[in-house]
């Protein structure tokens, strides 16, 4: 269906093409402008992510380098140095430096204890008391490579102190030597809250459906905005972060079902990293919400390119459309109708071309009617000439004054009305009567006709007087009242009504002849009709219409070759109640 449809429709196929031509360019800009956004969307979305790590990384540092300096402030105090250089322990001085380490610590909120131990047993210099600390057990347990002598920074632990109960922490933890000698005299350990760090990373405002972690180097988790510890990676496909050897840098992992972003930076401080994991379908979602801007812009942009190919489509080929439905609707018996050339292109010179031709026609035309009139003529004229009509008409008047004679007044009305029949019929060959003497002929037939079928119908004659002196072509009503006698009112059992109408109407003669005999049924009349307009040569409507029809179509042919096809007869018909049939021809006067 559709390929006929391409196939026989220019306009289809111009449309088809161009849209095709435009809409492909249309598509393929759209598919690399979703593409390029959905890549900048994912860009801007990891360069935000990076730079939250950075403003992270900076705050920590800061942290990191105020408590190294915070260390080296400490270790240079001189009531510090003197307390653990004696020999034996001095508690004024430890009631001194327990006061310094807590006006030292409260003045920072991040830190949780500073712990002094002393290398010749005094007892520990705290902030706060501290009840119990991990502290000893990674020392024990090799966390700071077994060297005592040098700095580093603790993996997490708890300390429970009197101040905050149980908290984790991690330190950095230094030895403390002699000014002068540098003899290992203490230990030093500055024990950062791990709840500020944490806080930290929730005020970073990383992004509520990822994840955010400190990692040190031994990839165990410090801190992170929600307390996770390290199961937390054991979820995710997330590589050993003391192997990645940048100092930052974005990878793509799997968790599960779902593909995540992976995001680290190096604290240049501590060598610790901040990864941070943001899951795909963030900006997966920032896509489709770009995806749908796009369908609906390259919608519009199609839909609007749709609607101006079309219209200058029908634009340029509505003149051909117009050449091809006149050709394809064109009636042999109706003009043909010129077409307006607005344009000098080659449509126009088209339009001009068949504007000729169809002139051409109508002349051949008109030439072939005049003709087909002169040979009716003629034939009319040769028939005339065989029946020798003052012969006929002599024998006729004989026979009704013998009928008078006899005193047989109905034969000798029949035989007069016969009489006036065939002198009009033949009537020296004209073509044309008044409509006086059309209505006459008529009712001669009906009184003829009423003697052969007595009792059958009753008739009546409805014809404007003004119309008498009109002119008309002879012998149309005649062939239309036999037709309903004949095939309408005889057939039946009761008797029916004959009616002859005539009036003007719009300026031209209107003529019906209805009677109330069977009718019509539906698909004889679809024949009937069907064999009026039908070629001359086809046989099987001229059969199916039977000879009620070839009298009808001789009167309906006659019509249309001499005033037009637009007054052809006009049946219409309702079964078992009536049959009308009726015609229009333009008012003419009568010849002198």
């Amino acid at each position: 269906m559709m390929t006929l449809w391409f196939k026989q429709s220019l306009k289809s196929k111009l449309s088809l093409l161009i849209l095709i031509a435009v809409i492909t360019p249309l598509l393929a800009t759209g598919v690399v402008s979703y593409r390029i956004a959905s890549n900048l969307t994912e860009k801007i979305e990891k360069e935000s992510g990076m730079n939250t790590l950075r403003q992270v990384s900076d705050k920590l540092d800061f942290l990191i380098n105020d408590v190294e300096t915070m260390s080296v402030f400490i270790i240079g105090q001189k009531d510090i140095q003197s307390y653990l250089e004696r020999s034996d322990a001095d508690y004024a001085l430890y009631s001194q430096n327990v006061a310094f380490l807590m006006n030292l610590a409260s003045s920072k909120t991040y830190i949780s204890n500073i712990t002094i131990t002393s290398s010749r047993g005094h007892p520990a210099l705290y902030n706060t008391t501290v009840l119990h600390s991990g502290l000893p057990e990674l020392q024990a347990s090799g966390a700071n490579g077994g060297d005592p002598d040098v700095k580093w920074w603790t993996p997490p632990y708890e300390n429970k102190t009197t101040d905050d109960g149980i908290a984790k922490v991690f330190s950095l933890v230094r030895p403390i030597r002699d000014m002068s000698k540098f003899k290992r005299i203490g230990e030093l350990a500055i024990s950062i809250d791990i709840a500020e760090v944490r806080r930290m990373l929730q005020d970073a405002g990383w992004n509520a459906s990822g994840q955010l972690w400190l990692i040190n180097q031994d990839n165990r988790i410090v801190a992170s905005p929600s307390g996770e510890d390290a199961a937390a990676l054991q979820g995710l496909s997330v590589p050993d972060v003391s192997r990645l050897g940048d100092s930052e840098g974005v990878m793509n992992i799997k968790g599960g079902r779902d593909s995540n972003t992976l995001l680290y930076y190096t604290l240049p401080a501590l060598g610790w990293k901040l990864v941070g994991v943001i899951p795909t379908r963030i900006y997966t979602a920032q896509n489709k919400y770009v995806l749908t801007l796009t369908a609906y812009a390259i919608g519009l942009a199609a839909l609007l390119a749709v609607v101006l190919v079309l219209y200058f489509i029908t634009w340029v080929t509505r003149p051909l459309a117009k050449i091809s439905k006149k050709l394809k609707d064109i009636n042999p018996e109706e003009p043909v109708t010129r077409i307006e050339v607005k344009s000098s292109d080659e449509i126009g010179m088209l339009l001009h071309s068949y504007n000729k031709l169809g002139d051409r026609i109508q002349r051949l035309k008109s030439q072939l009617q005049e003709h087909e009139a002169k040979k009716k003529e003629v034939d009319i004229q040769a028939l005339q000439a065989q029946i020798h009509p003052h012969f006929l008409y002599n024998t006729l008047s004989s026979i009704q004054w013998n009928a008078l004679m006899n005193k047989d007044r109905q034969t000798a009305e029949m035989v007069g009305a016969l009489s006036d029949f065939l002198r009009f019929s033949l009537n020296d060959g004209k073509e044309y009567c008044t409509v006086q003497q059309e209505v006459s002929h008529a009712q001669n037939y009906i009184r003829i006709m009423s003697r052969r079928f007595q009792d059958k119908f009753d008739s009546a004659f409805f014809v404007d007087p003004t119309l008498h002196s009109h002119s008309i072509l002879k012998l149309l009503l005649q062939p239309l009242i036999e037709n309903s006698i004949m095939h309408g009112l005889q057939k039946q059992k009761k008797k029916g009504s004959l009616f002859v109408f005539g009036e003007c109407r719009d300026g031209a003669m209107t003529f019906v002849v209805e009677d109330t005999g069977i009718g019509i049924d539906a698909d004889k009349l679809v024949k009937l009709r069907r064999h009026l307009t039908a070629p001359d040569d086809a046989e099987d409507d001229r059969a199916a219409a039977g000879k009620s029809g070839y009298g009808l179509r001789s009167v309906h042919r006659r019509l249309q070759l001499h005033y037009g096809a637009g007054s052809g007869l006009q049946i219409d018909s309702d079964p078992g109640v009536r049959t009308r049939i009726s015609f229009q021809i333009p008012i003419q006067e009568a010849n002198a």
